[in-house]
């Protein structure tokens, strides 16, 4: 008899939700090895039935040495729920923002779990930048959304502890911190509640954690405090099947935060972490006190707890295969397990049988040495293309047989098996190629909290199932093998893999790519008068033979020539630039607006571009980013014409300098010499160049000569820590954390007729309107006298900051610090930031 719908739906839905979270993800790696040692540990923790999980707010916010010690010293399930990607942070490797930064910071988690063994989870909110209190942080993220998230990974997990890493209060020291521990502090009661988010309930059940607790330290007790009233254990400790200690594996996972500046040092011996009750029973002796960690806690499990002490004490590191048979009957016993009741096996059996099943699996692989990989001959398709797969799978010690391979895809749908029967002998690889066709509904892979548009404050993730999660991957293959009669089955993401001539195999995702993607040159286009500009926009082929026609969607009063452009790329891969001259006319009102390229391909719009995020340490990205820019009209007039630029972490004024007209040389620190900076207006100095150009200690005096002989240098902000010198002015200034976080907070003009206001451009309170994220950051605390203020602003409730610019005449030249957030205004195209940008160049000509 047929389903009926409903159910059938219900079903798909399960067997989707099963494979999402039970299976581990690994995606753009190398399929995972394991030493022996490595397969004794998790034969250990298949004993352990145990759950944490730390939850604080941002990527680098996690105690890594704690997760490493819970994971592999307390061997129970250790999660870090982040709140945010840590898109509003900075990015000290390379330009990407936004959006891109948060892809990189999601990356730079996952690289960092791979070595702590934690598992990672998010919820949808958006890291918009600083916020000093948690009642900011609630007037853009949308709190009940962020809670139901929280919500739902403890519903998914059951912890038996939670742990977060800030106070619930403003010793938090951020208002996203702060908001962390308040919702955990919620969460904790709301995910036992059956009448809380019951929509989550077809997927999940309830759950009660056994104690929530601070995670305190140095950070937020005050000096002399005693220590004794809080709850202490040793996380410090050396684990001999690892040959680290905690404090070992938790330098090397900090040190995935590359584009943070958090690379750090090994910790060895003693390291004693204090924790502090908010909830639940407290804990005396051990941070577990009350939760039977043992098979025990599933009802008829106690025989199963036998087994695998049985298997661990038969295990021979020599010859790890001669568990293999011992695994297989821990799983038929575990699969046999009765259960008293509906209620008991969904609270308990399930979750653990699960958790315990895939471990199982996954080190049945390793005590076979079975190597399996899926690698796409193309690191790119796109949806109703077929891709040729290439199957590799080898087993060290026994023979095997492999049963049927199927792929399954994000839209959830499983391409046709096929049926192989084959056995493989020891040591012998066998490849098998196979044909598959991705749905044409089979989404792009762009991070699928991209998909559809968000607010500042929070992502739009429509699917239950999907929320949490790190990533998703475009193809899985299913692969059934059957060892001494008893089926094992894998799912293997499907991958690309080269051979670079330097770093040799390298593994990047399988992309799922549109028909066409639209790239728009440029971020910001800039008219300070009626002169035509010309856009290129790069139209890229995901398959062969696209053909279609391009055009540019404008404003009222904007034109662009041609009107349209048809096209055809040939082959897949082919690019093709091609340029409008846009312009606006008469009616193009003043400020800030739009401009949107299309390209039409049978009758479907397409206006999403490609661009990939490549780094060392963590695998290729690609973004589909909507094929947009903004498209600025504005009364501008500035002075002088050569500006020298000087990099720091990266950022894309040099481009905003350009579009107003300037000429922008990019200088390296070899450039800086008293005879090549004479023939520059100004010079720049990127975002943090003073905390990551360690040259510019010594290049400091070749500065300040430029300015003392006539020259104008403009200092980007500068983080407070880390400098490479201690003094980067010509005269003393302190910088420190104060930011103004509001971004169209009202500004106070201190000194109207100060140059910086009135030339060539005339600064008023408009020049402040429609900032994003914020209004500055890292503004000096206390300056010399012959620094000038120039403007005043602040958040509510809080004193006046009165140094987003000091300006300071030094010799025949002039000396400027700006901590306003230029680097972000320029790029999104407000207008005043232009204007003020403009004027400091320009100062002294």
């Amino acid at each position: 008899m047929p389903l009926r719908p409903a159910l059938r739906a219900a079903l798909t839905a399960l067997l989707i939700f099963n494979f999402q979270f039970s299976i581990p993800k690994a995606h753009a790696q190398a399929p995972k090895t394991w030493s022996s040692s490595e397969i004794l540990l998790g034969l250990k923790k298949l004993n352990v039935l145990g759950s944490a999980l730390y939850v604080a707010a941002h990527p680098d916010d996690e105690n890594t040495r704690l997760i490493a010690y819970l994971a592999n010293g307390r061997l129970v399930e250790t999660g870090y729920l982040s709140c945010t990607r840590g898109d509003g942070g900075q990015n000290l490797i390379g330009p990407e923002l936004r959006e891109g930064l948060g892809v990189i910071r999601t990356q730079e988690l996952l690289a960092a779990r791979r070595i702590d063994g934690g598992r990672q989870f998010f919820t949808r909110a958006n890291d918009f930048g600083f916020s000093k209190t948690p009642e900011e942080t609630f007037t853009i993220w949308d709190k009940e959304q962020v809670l139901a998230d929280m919500v739902w990974v403890i519903r998914q997990r059951r912890p038996d502890v939670m742990i977060t890493r800030f106070p619930p209060d403003a010793r938090a020291g951020h208002g996203h911190h702060t908001a962390s521990a308040m919702l955990a502090i919620e969460a904790f009661s709301a995910a036992a509640d059956p009448k809380r988010f019951p929509e989550q309930l077809q997927y999940v059940q309830p759950w009660q954690a056994k104690r929530l607790l601070w995670n305190t330290g140095s950070f937020f007790v005050k000096a002399g405090e005693d220590m004794s009233q809080y709850f202490k254990l040793d996380a410090g400790g050396f684990n001999p099947l690892l040959g680290q200690s905690y404090g070992e594996i938790a330098a090397r996972s900090r040190s995935q935060h590359r584009s943070q500046g958090f690379g750090s040092s090994a910790q060895r011996g003693e390291a004693p972490e204090y924790f502090q009750l908010l909830k639940g029973e407290p804990a005396k002796t051990d941070l577990f006190d009350g939760v039977d960690m043992t098979w025990n806690r599933v009802p008829g499990g106690a025989a199963v707890g036998k087994m695998i002490d049985e298997v661990i004490r038969k295990y021979d590191p020599a010859n790890p295969s001669a568990s293999v048979a011992g695994l297989q009957a821990i799983e038929l016993a575990m699969n046999k397990i009765p259960f008293p009741s509906k209620e008991e096996e969904q609270r308990y059996l399930n979750f653990w049988r699960q958790e315990k099943l895939k471990a199982i699996d996954a080190l049945i692989q390793a005590c076979l040495g079975l190597y399996v990989e899926v690698v796409a001959l193309e690191s790119e398709t796109s949806p109703g293309q077929t891709s040729s797969l290439t199957v590799n799978i080898i087993s060290r010690n026994i023979k095997i047989g492999l049963s049927s391979l199927g792929v399954l895809t994000t839209g959830g749908k499983i391409d046709a098996d096929t049926t192989i029967s084959k056995i493989l002998l020891p040591n012998q690889l066998f490849s098998f190629r196979k044909r598959a066709v991705l749905p044409v509904r089979t989404p792009i892979s762009a991070p699928y909290w991209l998909y559809e548009k968000g607010s500042v404050g929070m992502y739009t993730v429509a699917n239950q199932i999907d929320r949490g999660q790190p990533e998703l991957s475009a193809a899985t293959t299913k692969i059934q093998l059957t060892i001494e009669g008893q089926l094992l089955t894998l799912y293997i993401p499907v991958q690309y893999k080269s051979t670079d001539p330097v770093e040799g195999e390298k593994y990047r995702p399988l992309t799922v790519v549109p028909p066409v993607a639209v790239n728009i040159g440029g971020r910001a286009y800039v008219f300070a008068d009626n002169q035509p500009k010309t856009v290129p926009v790069t139209l890229r082929a995901g398959k062969a033979g696209v053909k279609g026609t391009l055009a540019l969607s404008l404003p009222k009063g904007w034109t662009a020539e041609p009107a349209s452009i048809p096209f055809e790329l040939a082959a897949k891969d082919a690019e093709q630039t091609v340029q409008f001259r846009v312009q606006p006319g008469a009616g193009a009102a003043e400020g800030k607006s739009e401009l949107r390229a299309v390209a039409t391909v049978d009758g479907q719009a397409y206006s999403r571009g490609y661009q990939t995020i490549a780094y060392s340490h963590i695998p290729t990205q690609t973004l589909f980013p909507e094929a947009v820019a903004p498209l600025v009209k504005l009364d501008l007039r500035r002075k002088g014409q050569e500006i020298g630029y000087l990099m720091g972490a990266g950022d894309e004024v040099p481009d905003a300098l350009r579009q107003i007209g300037y000429t922008v040389t990019l200088l390296k620190p070899e450039d800086i010499t008293d005879q090549n900076l004479r023939r520059f207006d100004a010079v720049v100095l990127g975002v943090r160049a003073y905390n990551t150009l360690d040259r510019l200690k010594t290049l400091q005096p070749t500065l300040l000569k430029y300015v003392e002989q006539g020259g104008n240098l403009v200092v980007q902000y500068v983080v407070n820590r880390g400098t490479v010198l201690p003094q980067i002015g010509p005269y003393p200034l302190t910088l420190s954390t104060d930011r103004v976080t509001v971004e169209n907070a009202p500004v106070t003009f201190l000194n109207p007729g100060q140059p910086l206001l009135n030339t060539p451009n005339k600064i008023t309170s408009k020049d402040f309107e429609g900032w994003v994220q914020e209004q500055g950051l890292y503004y000096p605390s206390q300056w010399d006298p012959k620094y000038q203020t120039v403007l005043s602003s602040q958040d509510p409730g809080e004193t006046a900051k009165q140094s987003a610019i000091l300006v300071a005449d030094y010799g025949k030249g002039h000396y400027i610090y700006t901590g306003l957030s230029l680097f972000r205004e320029l790029p999104a195209g407000v207008p005043g930031a232009y204007r003020i940008l403009t004027n400091m160049v320009s100062l002294g000509k």
